[in-house]
């Protein structure tokens, strides 16, 4: 048996299996859920990193990103609102931005929405700043857009080594 409050995690590759879920959660977080479709879409492509994080055989949480040449993209993180603030979200943007540098990608970027503050301050922790806004980009809602830049650094490899030992 484990710590009091310490809860068993574990972060894989996202497979088509998971897509059911990832819907599921998706239609209880979001406004315009991305549909299986979507997901089953994301997942075919060659230049797509996805994750799930499974408590058990529950999804409690999902991130992907593509790369294209030097810039890497995140185009989803999703954590279950029971899952929040124990690290889900951290856990699967350290290994994104791990397999972004792997990919030999120097920028890392994002759009968050202008009310997430506090995914903002997750993407602040990994050196993501705010360079511009995207007008209505989700519904009724404009977007934030975050770039990080030299991730393949030495510098930013420190950063990431320091949040690491945060979890």
């Amino acid at each position: 048996m484990g710590e009091p409050g310490i809860r068993l995690m574990e972060i894989r590759t996202m497979t088509t299996d998971d897509v059911p879920a990832a819907v599921a959660l998706e239609q209880r977080v979001y406004p315009e859920p991305w549909t299986e479709g979507v997901f089953s879409d994301e997942l075919a492509q060659p230049n797509r990193t996805y994750l799930a994080a499974v408590e058990g055989d529950e999804l409690i949480g999902y991130a992907g990103m593509m790369v294209v040449f030097e810039d890497a993209h995140v185009t989803t993180v999703s954590v279950a609102p029971g899952a929040r603030g124990i690290g889900v979200g951290k856990r699967m943007m350290l290994l994104l931005v791990e397999a972004a540098i792997a990919a030999e990608a120097e920028h890392l970027t994002l759009e968050v929405r202008m009310s997430n503050e506090s995914a903002q301050a997750l993407y602040r922790k990994f050196g993501l700043a705010p360079v511009g806004v995207r007008k209505d980009y989700y519904l009724n809602e404009d977007a934030l857009i975050m770039w990080a830049n030299d991730i393949n650094e030495p510098e930013y490899r420190e950063r990431l080594e320091m949040i690491r030992e945060e979890l």
